[in-house]
């Protein structure tokens, strides 16, 4: 049996190991959820009191206080059946006690991270993996094999990521609302100003938003996704957009701006320009994806950076040849006047492939997520 949370609300699922990789939808929110390869919650029983614990297996090894006997815990890893079981036999042995309901208080853990469980003596429909499993088995077949699997080679699939109804309209918006604030303004002529003012505001909520929806395709194609999220249901705060916003540029920064601060004060680019953009282009990968999947700018940690390009060494390399070779197109396209429509349609295909690029890293910590050992 494989029990896991539903990432929109919170949801706690139980189902077969048969829908192992299958898309359904949630039973509470009814958005497309991913069916983990295995748990990803870890249950354990108190060693005192023998009280019945629940907790995401992001958390293990954190330590916490039994809600019962107020004891130390430490948060295990995840246990099988047998071991569960085993071990509420050790503890009832000796305490005699019925199992209650989990509400754990962590010294350590964030409160955003706590899951509230129900009653072990009431039923609970999330329990139950029948209704978890009919709601897959009322999809069509047709509709599950073309959101589970890829019709096309993968090489050729990765890039149609972004060709989805909800990327689709969220690049319109954000390619038209900038090109319909111009438009408006050379029609008011002199009085364009006051169409301009709240339209450069306009433009930087917009970019926040599209660094954070390149944020949630990374997230979203490391639980399986392979075409781009429905985000306009779930909004982000101007704090979230702005939060994200800085990790992204932070990351930028660390990479990029060595070689870009060099070009500009010696103007040239020498062997030593090209070496720091190897660098970058070498580095900002992993950097980027550790920033995102982290969530923090502890994904910055050097010794964390290094130790996962080489526990995945040669898949990585792989991958940064995509964005390399996007960096040398950019370097080696044309320049072009501003406003002009080359430059609105550059400017399309550049968020494009950035999806692209999004979606590739994702999948790389879907698939090497266990050599990259970043759970632990």
């Amino acid at each position: 049996m494989i029990k896991f949370h539903c990432k929109n609300c919170g949801r706690k699922i139980s189902i077969q190991d048969k829908y192992s990789g299958k898309h359904g939808k949630c039973p509470k929110c009814g958005n497309l959820i991913v069916v983990p390869d295995k748990s990803t919650i870890v249950e354990f029983l108190c060693e005192n009191c023998g009280h019945k614990m629940s907790f995401p297996k992001t958390l293990a090894g954190k330590k916490g206080k039994c809600p019962k006997c107020k004891n130390i815990i430490v948060i295990p890893k995840i246990q099988t059946t047998s071991t569960l079981i085993e071990q509420s036999n050790t503890v009832d042995a000796k305490t005699n006690s019925k199992s209650s309901p989990y509400v754990l208080t962590l010294l350590d853990v964030p409160e955003k991270d706590k899951i509230q469980d129900q009653p072990i003596s009431q039923p609970s429909v999330s329990e139950k993996p029948t209704d978890y499993g009919q709601e897959l088995e009322e999809e069509s077949p047709e509709e599950t094999e073309s959101v589970a699997q890829r019709k096309l080679p993968w090489f050729i699939d990765v890039f149609l990521y972004p060709i989805s109804t909800p990327c689709l309209i969220t690049l319109g918006i954000i390619i038209l609302i900038p090109l319909l604030i111009n438009i408006a303004a050379g029609l008011l002529g002199p009085f364009g100003f006051f169409i301009l003012i709240p339209g450069f505001f306009i433009r930087i909520v917009i970019g926040l938003y599209f660094l954070w929806y390149l944020a949630e395709c990374i997230r979203d194609s490391a639980d399986g996704g392979i075409r781009a999220p429905e985000t306009m249901g779930n909004a982000p705060s101007l704090g979230d957009m702005l939060w994200q916003t800085l990790k992204i540029a932070s990351c930028w920064l660390l990479f990029v701006g060595p070689p870009g601060f060099y070009f500009v004060y010696t103007n040239r680019a020498d062997a030593i320009y090209w070496s720091l953009l190897a660098y970058a282009v070498f580095f900002l990968p992993m950097g980027l994806l550790s920033v995102v999947m982290f969530d923090s700018l502890c994904g910055l940690n050097p010794l964390l950076l290094i130790g996962s390009i080489f526990s995945t060494f040669f898949p990585y390399c792989g991958l940064v040849l995509i964005p390399g070779a996007v960096v040398l197109i950019v370097k080696a396209a044309p320049k072009t006047q501003s406003g002009s429509l080359v430059t609105f349609v550059s400017g399309y295909l550049a968020m494009y492939i950035l999806l692209v690029v999004a979606h590739l890293l994702g999948r790389f910590y879907w698939r090497y997520q266990e050599k990259l050992n970043w759970e632990v």
